[in-house]
């Protein structure tokens, strides 16, 4: 069986989504293909998203914000979407889940924190249903 696709999807692609890929490429390593994505992508990731990352031993600095293709969307086996509403793209037949979560965006590392500790726990889950 070839390894699952997970795609993360917000707006800007620059602090949630980057944050549950840094987290999935750690807990998963190279069991699951990670991606991630925004509707409209920022200029770059988010300094205390990094910040908050590089706390926990993940280092996120190499990634860029990139723009959601619909071949990205379309060749992932699940598509999850934070806080981008009716930007994100719905693809027939894959496996969704919305996660509301903060918008670290112009927030200091302190307020990033929790969001990053959120965004572990809904990753693990999200592992050990991946098996």
């Amino acid at each position: 069986m070839s390894k699952p696709s997970v795609l993360f999807v917000c707006v800007h692609n620059a602090g949630r989504s980057q944050m549950a890929a840094g987290w999935l490429r750690h807990l998963a390593g190279d069991r699951v293909e990670v991606r991630s994505a925004g509707s409209e992508p920022g200029d770059r990731i988010n300094p205390a998203a990094v910040e908050a990352m590089a706390e926990v031993g993940i280092d996120i600095t190499g990634q860029t914000p990139k723009k959601l293709e619909w071949e990205t969307a379309e060749s992932s086996d699940v598509i999850i979407t934070m806080g981008c509403g009716d930007a994100c793209p719905i693809f027939p037949g894959k496996r969704y889940e919305d996660w509301k979560l903060e918008d670290p965006a112009g927030k200091g590392v302190e307020s990033v924190r929790p969001i990053r500790d959120e965004i572990r726990s809904r990753v693990e889950k999200l592992l050990a249903e991946l098996g």
